[in-house]
């Protein structure tokens, strides 16, 4: 259906909503590592939709979150999935640099930890079909011809997530059921359909949203930089059916952050993040701690691809955790950090709404 049939944002939201048997037009965004059911079951009881990341879960996993959610709730989820990069070009003397640096920021790091696997696709893809959510979403790229076929045979919605207008028109082609436009102020990793274009095709959101609503006939869905009523209410006038949130949330109880990361979100403004490759060999937005700015200092060895460089940092990272440093933690963060609220995320996604609706109606 597309977003341009409506003249009214009220209107378009309103039917998108009703396809997707959600009461407000707020979707949690499915953040890898960062979506306990807790937090979905909050956000779909309050009438949004929750949401997985999956990629780092393995189809049991994938299984035992789906249950959890479904015993306690009645409301609606997506589930994500990255497309797989080829594989990585290892470079042993790059890796040794790398390796070296980490050293000096927490426990030796050897060889063998940038042996990550991740695990495997095909068998996630196939149990989040058994699982049947309402949405299957995409990240990094767009899922292959058979599986989106599957998809619609069992009434799956596919929603795909676009950075740049080409990516949009390619997933819309595709396709695609709607399209995420994620702009360049969204925390974690970056959407782009290509490794290499993921930070030199950097488009804000404002920009970027109305552009894709004008070239595709799909609903869009709006993410990058919202994380308050003010920016829901700006990306529906701009075009968007829906918005989706995931910084804006980590504050909640539900979400079961660090309480040193949940405590830096709130007095993190947008100069204060940056795109790193420091933490996983892949492009995110992330807070800029001591270590982010010193592996973009100049001299520092450039990281190694993901996942590896993912293996590499788990020492220091865990270390990070394990010792409340805040300097050495992985913590991804949009631009709008600043705005999100430690209130239970029921609560919080219903007052969302209602500060949203103030500029609306």
């Amino acid at each position: 259906m597309s977003t341009s049939v409506f003249s009214r944002p009220l209107a378009r939201v309103e039917a998108f909503q009703a396809r997707l048997e959600i009461q407000l037009p707020i979707l949690l965004a499915p953040m890898a590592g960062a979506c306990p059911p807790s937090l979905s079951i909050a956000v779909a009881n309050a009438g949004g939709l929750g949401a997985c990341g999956a990629l780092y879960m393995n189809p049991n996993s994938i299984l035992a979150w789906a249950d959890e959610f479904r015993r306690q709730c009645q409301g609606e989820f997506q589930m994500n999935l990255w497309i797989p990069d080829p594989p990585a070009i290892r470079n042993a003397e790059a890796e040794d640099r790398q390796r070296d640096f980490l050293s000096a920021w927490g426990p030796a790091v050897t060889e063998e930890m940038g042996e990550a696997v991740l695990p495997d696709f095909e068998a996630q893809c196939q149990t989040l079909l058994a699982v049947r959510p309402k949405v299957i979403s995409s990240i990094m790229g767009l899922y292959e011809s058979a599986f989106i076929s599957e998809m619609k045979a069992r009434g799956i919605l596919w929603f795909a997530t676009a950075t740049t207008v080409e990516e949009a028109r390619a997933a819309e082609a595709a396709g695609a059921d709607a399209i995420v436009a994620q702009g360049m102020e969204a925390g974690g990793h970056r959407g782009a359909f290509h490794a290499e274009d993921a930070e030199r095709q950097m488009v804000g959101l404002i920009a970027l949203l109305p552009q894709v609503v004008d070239t595709v006939s799909v609903p869009v869905i709006a993410a990058g930089g919202i994380s308050d009523g003010r920016a829901i209410a700006a990306a529906l006038i701009l075009g968007a059916s829906a918005v989706q949130i995931g910084t804006g949330f980590l504050r909640c109880p539900e979400a079961q952050l660090h309480p040193g990361y949940a405590e830096r979100l709130s007095h993190t403004y947008g100069h204060q993040t940056r795109i790193t490759r420091a933490f996983t060999g892949r492009s995110g937005r992330s807070i800029s701690t001591r270590y982010v700015e010193a592996a973009a200092s100049p001299g520092a060895p450039a990281p190694a691809p993901f996942p590896i460089q993912r293996g590499f940092t788990r020492p220091m990272r865990d270390d990070a955790v394990l010792h409340g440093d805040v300097e050495r933690m992985k913590m991804w963060a949009g631009q709008a950090a600043h705005f999100a609220q430690p209130q239970p995320a029921q609560i919080l996604t219903q007052q969302l709404w209602e500060d949203a609706s103030q500029y609306l109606f």
